[in-house]
């Protein structure tokens, strides 16, 4: 095998959410980047409709308000394309239990399927590969790993960058955890 992504494919992930409960709180917007066996991106992104407003402090943390999402799919609607976007990946997400709570629960919520791929925690890898930082969030990883110098900045902490630059890290450690 000459490449990590050669055992995928993966489906690098990430959710913007009303909140941190995934029962009382709701997804707003789903990004992701596929990688494919031969190393090939795909890219998804969509902001979802909540059904509830978005509190004030959380739309500070990602912009995202509830003037943007007024329009948007609902969940079952935007699940039905993410699903196909991810079918027979394997699922990445920084902090993966909060996300993969969040889908799992919006699923069940919806009457979907659960996802029953699981998902690997790009943070424990990061911690193997990179041991001794001083944080392995995303932003901190950004500035010591230079992630991200080929993404537009202007949407920081939105669904699609932080799936990128998790996909970028992602990438950087399963190259270096390989080389080991």
């Amino acid at each position: 095998m000459s490449s990590w992504h050669e055992m995928g494919p993966f489906t690098v992930f990430d959710l913007e959410t009303t909140g941190m409960s995934p029962v009382r709180d709701r997804i707003v917007e789903i990004g992701a980047v596929r990688v494919e066996t031969n190393g090939t991106l795909s890219y998804f992104e969509t902001l979802v409709n909540p059904a509830i407003p978005i509190p004030l402090q959380v739309s500070r943390v990602h912009g995202i308000d509830n003037g943007m999402v007024a329009d948007a799919p609902r969940f079952k609607d935007a699940a039905y394309a993410f699903l196909d976007f991810i079918k027979g990946s394997k699922l990445v997400a920084h902090n993966a239990r909060f996300d993969l709570a969040f889908l799992q629960e919006s699923l069940a919520r919806n009457a979907l399927p659960l996802w029953k791929g699981g998902a690997y925690d790009s943070i424990v890898l990061l911690r193997k590969a990179y041991p001794g930082l001083t944080s392995y969030s995303l932003q901190s990883l950004r500035k010591e790993l230079g992630l991200g110098l080929d993404i537009d900045e202007a949407r920081p902490h939105r669904a699609g960058y932080d799936a990128e630059l998790t996909m970028e890290a992602f990438g950087m450690a399963m190259k270096r955890l390989y080389a080991m």
